[in-house]
């Protein structure tokens, strides 16, 4: 396909997240509609080249019909210090509406006490703002072996007050079926769909053995429709996830999440308060615990701002040509 442009851009974080401070990506403009890649610096070719599909399909406009106007919305919690996370959830509860929060868990450099004062943390919050029906979820990012797991939510599901559910809590599907059969907190895969080469029936069946949850993140997948696929292949009760997105990137997830039959669960897509600029005039943030589904575009004055200097654009778009080089070996 032919793109009208092409900008290499970096959004500042207001906290640390992921191991950065800073989010950088491409955005991909066709006609009137624009498209954001940004798979992340460390992603080898084949898997940025997933992500560029997805952006593609953005970039063309070809989403399927909404089935609702809004979604649901969970807050997220970094890695941070337990007075920090405190003052987070009373903003995600307070002025955002939010009662699902997202903890992040397992941060290297940290211990498991630091993940305990944590999420106790967001329990206290979330009781003292009135909230006490209020749900956790953690994500581990596949850094717990199987028995760390077992042991580790354990106690964190007794601080939470129950689970909502842990996300990808090891990293591989036979752990996570192994973890499965040993506790009774609900299990969500993440990367084990996500960075699967292929989905055939056998993964599948890993999958569903695996797992209680299945996380689906719209852009790294290859895109709405492709996404669609999956949920519908894999028969899971789904949530939908952002990726660190812009608010112009966060509009794939909201047209996934939008065109699911079922949202049975609260949507990633509380990111916005952890940027600390973004490529549209104001970022988008959840109104009583919800956000509204909508393609959002660039603000040129934003956009502008947001330029990369050359020496890093010409990394993303020599990045960006390699890639399509991929895409289009794949669909010839």
């Amino acid at each position: 396909m032919t793109l009208d442009e092409v900008v290499p851009f970096a959004l500042p974080l207001a906290r640390r997240f992921r191991g950065t401070t800073l989010r950088e990506g491409v955005l991909l403009r066709c006609g009137e509609t624009w498209g954001e890649w940004a798979p992340f610096p460390e992603y080898d070719d084949p898997t940025a080249a997933r992500w560029l599909r997805g952006a593609l399909e953005a970039a063309r406009g070809e989403w399927p019909t909404a089935r609702r106007d809004s979604v649901e919305v969970n807050a997220i919690v970094p890695a941070l210090d337990a007075d920090v996370v405190t003052a987070l959830v009373i903003e995600a509860v307070i002025v955002d509406g939010c009662t699902t929060i997202k903890v992040k868990v397992a941060e290297r450099g940290q211990s498991f006490d630091d993940d305990v004062a944590r999420v106790a943390a967001v329990r206290a919050a979330l009781d003292d703002c009135g909230a006490t029906e209020g749900r956790i979820r953690v994500d581990a990012n596949g850094a717990w072996t199987v028995d760390e797991a077992a042991t580790r939510l354990a106690i964190l599901d007794d601080l939470a007050g129950s689970l909502d559910y842990a996300e990808q809590p090891c990293a591989t599907l036979a752990e996570m079926r192994d973890l499965r059969e040993r506790i009774g907190v609900r299990l969500a895969v993440d990367e084990g769909v996500r960075l699967a080469e292929v989905l055939d029936d056998a993964t599948v069946e890993r999958v569903r053995a695996a797992a209680d949850v299945l996380v689906l993140k719209a852009i790294p997948l290859g895109g709405v429709r492709r996404a669609l696929g999956v949920a519908v292949a894999v028969g899971l009760p789904v949530t939908v996830s952002g990726a660190l997105d812009s608010t112009v990137g966060l509009s794939a997830g909201l047209a996934l999440a939008a065109s699911l039959p079922e949202t049975p669960y609260a949507c990633g897509f509380g990111t916005g308060r952890i940027l600390g600029a973004d490529l549209t005039r104001a970022t988008v943030l959840p109104r009583d615990g919800r956000l509204s589904v909508v393609r959002h575009a660039p603000d040129p004055a934003a956009l502008a701002a947001a330029r990369l200097d050359a020496d890093r654009a010409d990394w993303w778009l020599d990045r960006l040509d390699r890639c399509l080089t991929l895409v289009d070996r794949t669909t010839s």
